[in-house]
């Protein structure tokens, strides 16, 4: 799962007569924007219907997780549940697979089910849709975790802070992280030394970054792409936006969380630096540092030394860059067992950082369960969430590295054992070495948000000198009304 990274594409254009109805507004052209009696205000846009595979019938007898997937992926998780009801027999479990092309696309379905009085009781939710929930869909888990301190202490002393704080919001804790991705630069070891090149320095610039590109160029053949990257909120702008020490939107943290910080991370150096979780208020694209980025994209574009974001996608990706027709991309430890399956051993790719320019703050995404405000099982639906948090449980469900473990624990050799890439402590690293790495910039009104940035991009980085400040300042204009602010 790509944990936004988990894999998620996704503007409040007007206030509805209920919470549900201002949670639809939210969703891409490919989602919901009018339910029935609902009074959603938006454009004619279409949705992507519930089909009998989703709609499996809710068991009223039982607690009904819903997770991005398919029935496969669903019968997966039976050691899971089998191991839960191990210790709570009492607690009968039903897991409901959702499909979907992407998280958006989840969140669509999601939300027709509780318009239908037939929502799940706990779902699954990436960086994409946290606040989206916690602001109108989740229950806060801060009453649980306090009276359960006892039993999640051990699974806070293995969690990294910063992937709990981006779980917060307005000072509450919804959720519990599970996996998590951040945006680290991997590459093709055969075309890095066929360029005549050794392993990145950790600490490489902007500037070596495009002399590696510009030799990889130089070795790589008609087809070989230097860098390759997409057109989305994960991996693409933002990861360049963040080195340069800067956002398309301003960030700022909520007030609170005082109690977690103090009860579960007393020894954490940055515990006076963190809050109540994110907050991503107002748009940031007329920012000099951003017109700075997007200007080096396009340069890097123009040259030749790496892809226009609107070239493929994901799947194709992985094949070509184990194909060896791309030296660099930006990925998470998601790919990892991608490549394997690939046909690439374990030495012929790694991973390294993004490299440095003002900083060299990462960029990730993460996913947990939450627990839905319409659950009338809510102490069932902690239970669930409060194992699958142990490391039992996450060893069943992640027993892959399809993506990363937060426990720093289950991050070890064994875990890539056989698979790659020699470098797999970037993955964790990324959260050790660069204190400030936060979450991609995720509001409620994100599905909105990202497609006012991913509109803009391509104008900005594929067109001539001068085509980047206009399309900035679109993207204001367009993030200002994504955001409610007009």
């Amino acid at each position: 799962m790509d944990a936004a990274g988990c894999a998620g594409e996704t503007g409040e254009t007007g206030r509805t007569p209920t919470r549900l109805g201002a949670a639809m507004a939210d969703l891409t052209r490919r989602s919901l924007l009018a339910l029935t009696g609902l009074g959603v205000v938006g454009t004619a846009l279409s949705w992507e219907r519930l089909t009998a595979t989703d709609i499996q019938g809710r068991d009223a007898d039982a607690l009904n997780v819903a997770i991005l997937g398919t029935a496969q992926d669903a019968a997966a998780r039976r050691s899971l549940v089998e191991a839960f009801n191990r210790v709570h027999p009492d607690i009968p479990v039903r897991v409901q697979a959702i499909q979907g092309a992407d998280w958006s696309n989840f969140f669509a379905k999601l939300l027709t089910l509780v318009a239908a009085g037939t929502p799940p009781d706990v779902c699954y939710v990436a960086t994409e849709g946290t606040q989206l929930f916690a602001d109108r869909l989740a229950e806060p888990l801060d009453d649980f975790v306090r009276r359960d301190r006892a039993d999640v202490q051990e699974y806070f002393d293995d969690v990294h802070p910063s992937l709990i704080e981006a779980f917060m919001y307005q000072g509450s804790l919804y959720q519990l992280p599970l996996d998590f991705n951040a945006a680290n630069i991997y590459y093709n070891t055969s075309a890095l030394q066929k360029a005549g090149l050794q392993r990145p320095a950790e600490d490489w610039t902007k500037d070596d970054f495009l002399n590696v590109l510009r030799a990889m160029r130089r070795t790589g053949g008609d087809q070989f792409r230097p860098y390759f990257w997409t057109n989305r909120l994960w991996g693409g702008v933002v990861p360049w936006l963040y080195i340069n020490d800067t956002s398309f939107l301003k960030e700022s943290k909520s007030p609170g969380g005082e109690w977690l910080w103090k009860d579960f991370y007393p020894n954490d150096p940055q515990a006076g630096q963190r809050g109540g979780g994110y907050q991503w208020l107002e748009p940031n694209a007329d920012d000099p540092r951003v017109e700075e980025s997007f200007e080096y994209l396009r340069a890097m574009v123009q040259e030749g030394l790496g892809s226009s974001p609107a070239q493929g996608g994901g799947g194709e990706l992985v094949a070509r860059f184990a194909e060896g027709f791309i030296g660099m991309t930006p990925a998470g430890g998601f790919w990892v067992y991608g490549l394997n399956q690939g046909g690439m051993a374990e030495d012929e790719f790694d991973v390294t950082f993004f490299p440095k320019w003002r900083s060299q703050r990462h960029q990730f995404g993460a996913a947990g369960y939450v627990i839905m405000r319409t659950s009338k099982r809510k102490d069932e639906a902690w239970e669930w969430v409060k194992f699958c948090a142990t490391k039992e449980a996450m060893q069943l469900a992640i027993p892959l590295p399809q993506t990363t473990p937060t426990r720093r624990s289950m991050v070890n050799d064994a875990f890539y054992s056989g698979k790659g890439p020699r470098h797999w402590q970037v993955f964790y690293d990324t959260l050790d070495r660069f204190p400030t790495t936060g979450p991609i910039p995720a509001p409620p009104q994100q599905a909105a948000v990202e497609t006012a940035l991913i509109k803009n991009v391509l104008a900005a980085v594929t067109g001539p000198a001068g085509s980047v400040g206009p399309a900035l300042r679109t993207m204001q204009r367009d993030l200002e009304l994504a955001l409610g602010r007009t």
